[in-house]
């Protein structure tokens, strides 16, 4: 058995690197800078590439100018450096390009708490894109699924071409484990599908049946070009409103139709569950403490632990609600997350609990939010 002692940012690194990742590039900022830090290590002996930028915003760039020469790329940094990010974020989901980006939540806004937790970015990391479409946002709950996750944030971001963010924070980050790392589940490495030498090459051109263009590399012996300006499936910019659409809609639809493809989660269930608790990242923890002890009290309370946050996993959440006379959210931030399950479960009642002050979710407050969400 190999066991480690690892922290959350550490298993990030690693599982970042198994993935094949071989470039990144971050600024410094508390709760993220140990993910720089260890792929420092790591990079440079297997000949990738380790930069520390002069801020957020060169940082993603060299990310996304990496990414179009066919790297897997990665940045990692906290919720002042997403504010920077958002441009590129949104140059990124435009001209399809693949991207890891790590946002280790800290206690906000603004500079806030550097070294207190919290799940307030859920909505920006989805919204906070010029145009609004869709993103793909994993959410961990443990050191384990910081490396499993992390690889397969890597896949999504190739087979979709597309920006994918792991939202963790400060708790899971910087706290220490014990893993069996050999026993980590390990998805294997998917590669961006490149376009044939036989075929004509359209940067933003799909094939029948796809939605997600073949690749070619910038700087490569076929001319390939890319613009972040609204464009056609040549990648001159277009004002045609149905050029403009059709690529919108496609944009849409790669990501929110597939999300069956790539809905994580974990649950405990008990047969003819009247309260369903639903969380996601560090507060899983201890909602997963509560149920099972209630669920061993004789309480139907089932727990359902998000770990695909956007695009919604609606059929999921439908699923499981049914049949329950209540659902409990509970969040570390003023109630993000929340608002989306309301839509979907209604209308069976919802009662919230979030807590946004720097400190965990405690298992008694759990508990309380539990017994008042059933006697309600």
């Amino acid at each position: 058995m190999a066991l480690c002692f690892v922290e959350g940012n550490e298993a990030i690194a690693w599982g970042a690197f198994e993935a094949g990742c071989r470039f990144f590039a971050g600024y410094p900022i508390t709760p993220a800078t140990t993910i720089y830090n260890n792929m420092l290590k790591l990079l440079p002996p297997a000949g990738g590439i380790c930069l520390q930028a002069e801020d957020e915003i060169a940082s993603i760039g060299f990310c996304l100018g990496a990414s179009m020469t066919g790297l897997k790329v990665m940045t990692a940094t906290s919720g002042p450096g997403i504010s920077l990010y958002s441009e590129q974020i949104s140059f990124a989901v435009g001209s399809e390009i693949p991207l890891v980006i790590v946002d280790v939540q800290r206690l906000g806004p603004s500079t806030g708490s550097a070294t207190r937790g919290a799940d307030g970015d859920v909505q920006f990391l989805r919204w906070g894109n010029s145009g609004g479409l869709p993103v793909i946002v994993l959410a961990p709950v443990d050191v384990a699924d910081c490396f499993t996750l992390t690889m397969e944030a890597f896949n999504l971001a190739e087979i979709y071409r597309c920006p994918v963010f792991i939202a963790t924070n400060k708790e899971i980050a910087m706290t220490r484990e014990s893993v069996d790392w050999e026993k980590l589940r390990r998805p294997e490495p998917v590669e961006r599908r490149l376009c044939s030498e036989k075929d004509r090459f359209l940067p933003f051109g799909v094939k029948q049946g796809q939605l997600v263009p073949d690749f070619l590399p910038i700087g490569g012996p076929r001319l390939v070009r890319q613009t972040s300006s609204t464009h056609g499936a040549d990648g001159y910019i277009t004002t045609d409103p149905e050029q403009i659409n059709a690529n919108q809609q496609r944009l849409l639809a790669k990501i929110e139709t597939e999300v069956d493809r790539f809905t994580f989660y974990e649950e405990l269930t008990v047969p003819g569950a009247e309260t369903l608790v639903v969380c996601y990242g560090v507060t899983a923890r201890a909602a997963r403490s509560v149920v099972a002890d209630l669920q061993r009290q004789g309480q139907t309370v089932a727990l359902l632990v998000l770990k695909t946050l956007w695009p919604v996993p609606e059929g999921l959440i439908a699923g499981r609600a049914a049949g329950c006379r209540r659902v409990v959210v509970v969040e570390m931030n003023m109630g993000q997350y929340v608002r989306e399950i309301e839509k979907i479960v209604a209308p069976v009642p919802v009662r919230f609990y979030g807590q946004m002050n720097g400190e965990l979710i405690s298992p008694e407050k759990i508990a309380e939010v539990i017994d008042h969400g059933q006697l309600a």
